[in-house]
């Protein structure tokens, strides 16, 4: 009788091992959540002949900070978001992340759940670059947090089949540990979207 109970608690010991090597286990997986960018339904801050500021609404308690000047465009999130650094930072090439004449815009924010309440810590921005012969598309990916915004990557949709899933990668890997006195990084394939 001893024999078979030791038998039964070592079968079902090492069925549970298994089950445990086999079935990762996150507290909090990433996911995201949607919001749109869309400049009429935003505040405006400024406008003049050098470009516009808007501050639109984005998750609760991150609004986003749009800026516009020089044929490029500025996005930065969280309380007092023109006084971080995403404020000041673009791709080099001309860029808008509208299409056509439309004025609307789709932004991902990378999530957990903490305490009940979504905790963003990263977005993801799709941006359309040009230069005098060529047009592309580039997803910037951007750090959130209470107190800080800064773009940490990006990665060219042209060069990359997987664009979105890099970039939701990179923003897992990295936004939460990203030092923003640090210049940001391609991910991926570069070089068929003017950057």
């Amino acid at each position: 009788m001893r024999t078979r109970r030791w038998f039964l608690a070592l079968v079902l010991a090492a069925g549970c091992a298994s089950l445990s090597a086999a079935t990762p286990v996150t507290a909090f997986p990433a996911k995201s959540l949607y919001t749109t960018i869309d400049l009429k339904a935003c505040k405006t801050i400024r406008a003049d002949a050098d470009g516009a500021r808007w501050l639109c609404k984005g998750l609760p308690g991150y609004p986003v900070y749009v800026a516009e000047g020089d044929l490029r465009m500025f996005v930065s999130i969280g309380p007092s978001p023109e006084k971080r650094r995403a404020a000041r930072q673009t791709l080099g090439a001309f860029n808008s992340f509208f299409t056509g004449k439309t004025s609307r815009a789709t932004m991902e924010w990378r999530f957990i759940k903490k305490a009940g309440r979504d905790v963003p810590y990263a977005t993801i921005l799709r941006y359309v670059t040009k230069n005098d012969t060529e047009t592309g598309q580039i997803l910037v990916i951007t750090k959130v947090s209470p107190t800080e915004a800064c773009q940490i990557g990006f990665v060219d949709a042209f060069a990359n089949v997987d664009a979105i899933e890099i970039a939701r990668k990179l923003a897992d890997d990295t936004a939460r540990t990203f030092d923003c006195a640090s210049d940001p990084k391609p991910a991926g394939l570069i070089g068929k979207s003017p950057l």
